[in-house]
């Protein structure tokens, strides 16, 4: 029969890459303490080096998308609201 393959959590993999990152020690002593091969851990740790600068864009990015839907709705309801201040007044002028 095949090996069964590992499933590690997200949070597995991210301290594993932490430990690789922080350099004390070597990948080899990491690997035999978290069972992991040592090729694993190298790719988890680019994974970590490439994705850490998109952490601090990507939540720029939403509030930036989240203020302009909310300002684009806004704008919206004003219209609407003037347009609909405007039918008022005419009927009001009518009934006067």
């Amino acid at each position: 029969m095949g090996n069964i393959r590992k499933r590690h959590s997200g949070a597995f993999k991210g301290k594993v890459a932490l430990e690789a990152l922080k350099a004390e020690k070597t990948i080899s002593e990491i690997s035999s303490e978290y069972g992991v091969h040592p090729n694993q851990i190298r790719q988890w740790k680019k994974q970590l080096l490439k994705e850490i600068p998109l952490i601090f864009t990507n939540r720029k990015k939403k509030a930036e998308k989240d203020r302009k839907e909310l300002e684009a709705e806004l704008y919206r309801q004003i219209g609407q609201l003037k347009v609909e201040l405007d039918w008022l007044k005419k009927k009001f002028e009518i009934l006067n």
